[in-house]
Formats: C-alpha cells, structure tokens, sequence
C-alpha cells in the first residue's frame, strides 16, 4: 500500500480471468473503476446506456493504459435501466457470453430528477437506482452462483441518511420530492445489500453483497438534475462544488473497486471514503444508518421489489409474515 498504508488502485490483486459487469461505465466513478479492473486483467463489461458513449469510454481506457491497452479485454454492451425489457436483453447477452460472472458492480443511476417515469411506468430515481439493478442482479444471480466467492456491490450514497421507504406512495405518484426521492433510492440500495446478504447466507450460497458509497465526488451525476429542469444556475453551482470540495472520480472509485477485489471484504461490509464526514479519502469500513439495517423493510422491500419488476430469486425464496399486503401505485 502507498500513502502511510492507505488502499489504492495500485492494491487491487491480479484480476486475470475474473469478469466484471460495471453498470454505468462510461463516466465518472463507472468509467474509473472499469479503467483500473481493465488494467489489473479482468475482462470488463461495460453496460452503457449509449453505445456512442461506451466507445468513448472504450478508447479513453486503452488510451490511458499505454501499450498494454491495445490487449485490455474490455466488451461493451448496451444497458438501460430504465427498462426491465433492456435489463432482460443484456442479461441474457451477457449470460450467453459469460455464464460465469465473478462481480457485478451496480453503479450506474440517476439523482435529484424531476418527476419522470421508467418506461415500466416507475419513479425514475427508484427505477434506475433500484428497481433495474434488482432485476438485473436477479437476472444474474445464476452467473454469479457459478463463480466461487462472487461479488455484488451497490454503490449507494451519503444521502441514504435522508431516504425513507415510503410503501404507501413507493412511486411518488401522491407527493414527489427530487432529493426524497433520491434519498429512498440510495436507502433501498442498503436495504437490498444487506437483504441478498441474509437470503445468501442462510441458503448457504457462496455470494458476498457489499454496499459502497463514493463520497463527494466530482462526475456528471450533479448536472442531469438542473439540465433537464433547464436551470443553468443549478448547472453552476454543481459545476462550482464540483470544483471547490469534490475529489476527483478515480479516488471517489476507490470504494467501488475495495468492496470488488480487496482481500478480507466481507458481505454485508459498507465501504466509504476514510476522510471528514466520509466526503473524500481512502476506503475503510463505513456505517449506514439504523433505517437501513431494518430487517422487516428490507424483507418487505426486497418481496415487492420481485412483485414489481416481475424477477425472482428463486433460490432465495423465503416466506415473509412481517410484510402487509402491497397495493403497487405505479401507473403507466
């Protein structure tokens, strides 16, 4: 390790014959964990919402590894997790390709929207950074149970701290708040890691389900909140914190790549930068909230969340006698 001991990319172990699935990576903390998977040997699966983007990430990434990026094993593959039809139809590319899959990062999501629907008719924050990775992680799971010790991570938030899972209003159909919304959304990330973590255990599956949270991170995750409310004033201020108090997107990545490769991770682990307010730094074991580690929300969460994205964990499959019954109020 460099700088007095702390973890960095430079730590990650030889990743040769291991595959990776990043979502999200062609930008920010995506693209940098990718860029260091890809120079540390595995064979990565960019999924990317835009083909054009995946192969700017694509060349940015051989670029960056000099000679050696020419033989970087780096697939691209398109992902919207904004539709359950495009989650099943990478899953099975990716699974006809790969049938074993050693991590799978969900990373990619969406924050501090206006009001906007999936095209299944779901709040876009809990669709994208919940709903879709569910579905995709379920989709996966068969993949994943191929490979000894595979990972999940969910890259959550900071802002889980504010989230609440409101059942009675899941998609924000009766009152809508973009920075609520956001909150529920990253909270439901936890939730979920430490669900799959419970249900692998106790079905003596070999998985480990890891949360992460990059801290402030300077990516275009702050700008698609004022661009589509068309504030150039917001777009100002992202672009200004940014600058002033982010830290960079390779060292806001540095959580992502601890929780899919450093030795020692166990499941359930939440993995945060080590510096002030867990802002910026290197990654260390962190803490979620009290609301995260609610075993009847996260059962009741995880139920509906099958019911709602019609995916299953078949081999998970559990009763669940604290959870009332779910009117769902999405509508198309």
């Amino acid at each position: 390790m460099s700088d007095a001991g702390k973890w960095n990319a430079s730590d990650l172990p030889d990743l040769t014959a291991k595959v990776v699935v990043v979502t999200g990576a062609n930008s920010g903390i995506g693209l940098e964990a990718a860029r260091e998977l890809a120079r540390h040997g595995a064979t990565v699966v960019l999924a990317c919402r835009s083909p054009q983007n995946a192969d700017g990430a694509i060349a940015s990434i051989r670029e960056s590894l000099g000679a050696a990026g020419a033989s970087a094993k780096i697939e691209p593959m398109q992902l919207d997790l904004a539709s359950l039809a495009s989650v099943r139809a990478f899953a099975a590319q990716v699974t006809q390709k790969h049938p074993a899959i050693d991590v799978l990062c969900n990373n990619a999501g969406v924050m501090a929207l206006p009001y906007r629907k999936t095209a299944d008719g779901f709040e876009m924050q809990l669709g994208t950074n919940h709903l879709g990775h569910f579905a995709l992680t379920a989709l996966l799971f068969g993949a994943l149970r191929n490979v000894k010790g595979s990972r999940v991570v969910n890259v959550s938030s900071m802002a889980h701290r504010t989230g609440r899972i409101d059942f009675d209003d899941l998609q924000g159909t009766k009152s809508y708040g973009k920075w609520s919304a956001y909150g529920q959304s990253k909270l439901a990330n936890l939730l979920f890691t430490y669900e799959l973590q419970r249900r692998v255990t106790k079905a003596g599956i070999d998985i480990l389900s890891v949360a992460c949270h990059p801290g402030y991170s300077a990516t275009n995750l702050q700008f698609a909140g004022p661009r589509l409310e068309g504030s150039s004033i917001g777009e100002k201020l992202s672009a200004f914190g940014n600058k002033a108090f982010a830290q960079s997107a390779a060292m806001g990545a540095l959580p992502t790549l601890y929780a899919a490769a450093a030795a020692g991770v166990k499941g359930g682990d939440f993995i945060g930068p080590d510096g002030f307010l867990g802002m910026a730094g290197h990654p260390k074991i962190a803490h979620s909230n009290a609301r995260s580690h609610e075993v009847d929300t996260a059962a009741r969460l995880f139920q509906i969340s099958e019911e709602l994205t019609g995916t299953r964990f078949d081999a998970l499959a559990t009763k669940v006698s604290a959870a009332p019954p779910f009117a769902s109020s999405v509508s198309a």
